[in-house]
């Protein structure tokens, strides 16, 4: 993998960093492909956690404004409308793969999350944010609309007078707004270490049951139709009743013992 994106698997847990510090992790073209590879690279793995990060000081500034003189050269039929990864764009898929992925998503923010890094954050299952984070929907300041996923992804969070609210000003809320808002899961003092924690404890749950629980509440968000929820509850939990991981982790409670999933 290239420079603009590190990614560490170590116990079961996937450290995904961006790592453009010097630039404030901005959004280019070439981070996004390295991102989109990590995450084909996590999915692939025994990894059963994300911990999504920036380096630096920031979480991430947004789109690299160097981007924008060179989009006005591009074909942006080809660009924007051309459905490269799915049904979207690599824009799109920069933070909807993310999203997409069948294990639990923490994000660690500190600093900046403008932009591109903000819709990239709400991909997260959770998001911990340090005192000195800052949030935006910034593209109203550009004279552009949220195009990375953002649709999808913040009307799941975020109460639509308060999306309408964020996206037509750019306002930029600090931490504890943010988490009144619903942007943000928990504020910490050290929001890495947090969501480190939250992470660890994740990887000893058991996996399937972890993705399981993934997919429920995805379920129960996108659908209104209470008997299918019912049935989707009864459809996973008798999958996992007499499973290998389920029988472990009843022995571990028993044993008093951390489980040890294979």
């Amino acid at each position: 993998m290239s420079e603009t994106v590190t990614l560490e698997i170590k116990d079961h847990i996937a450290h995904l960093t961006l790592n453009r510090p010097e630039k404030m992790n901005a959004v280019t073209e070439e981070l996004i492909a390295d991102l989109l590879a990590g995450v084909a690279e996590i999915k692939a793995s025994s990894a059963r956690v994300v911990l999504l990060a920036g380096a630096g000081k920031a979480f991430c500034a947004g789109l690299d404004t160097a981007n924008f003189q060179r989009f006005l050269s591009e074909d942006l039929d080809k660009l924007v409308m051309e459905r490269t990864h799915g049904d979207g764009n690599a824009f799109q898929a920069f933070s909807l793969a993310l999203h997409d992925l069948p294990i639990p998503v923490i994000a660690a923010i500190q600093g900046p999350c403008f932009g591109a890094g903000m819709q990239l954050a709400i991909a997260a299952d959770i998001r911990v944010a340090g005192p000195e984070a800052q949030f935006s929907i910034m593209e109203m300041k550009w004279g552009l609309v949220p195009d990375m996923g953002g649709m999808v992804l913040f009307p799941r969070v975020l109460r639509s007078d308060v999306l309408r609210l964020l996206t037509f000003t750019n306002e930029v809320l600090p931490a504890e707004r943010a988490l009144g808002f619903g942007l943000v899961t928990e504020l910490a003092g050290e929001a890495h270490a947090r969501a480190l924690q939250i992470a660890e404890a994740i990887a000893g749950k058991s996996p399937s049951a972890m993705q399981a629980a993934k997919r429920l509440i995805g379920t129960a968000e996108s659908s209104h139709d209470r008997a299918h929820i019912l049935m989707e509850e009864s459809r996973e939990q008798r999958a996992l009743i007499g499973s290998n991981h389920q029988m472990e982790s009843v022995m571990a409670q028993m044993q008093k013992r951390a489980a040890v999933y294979e």
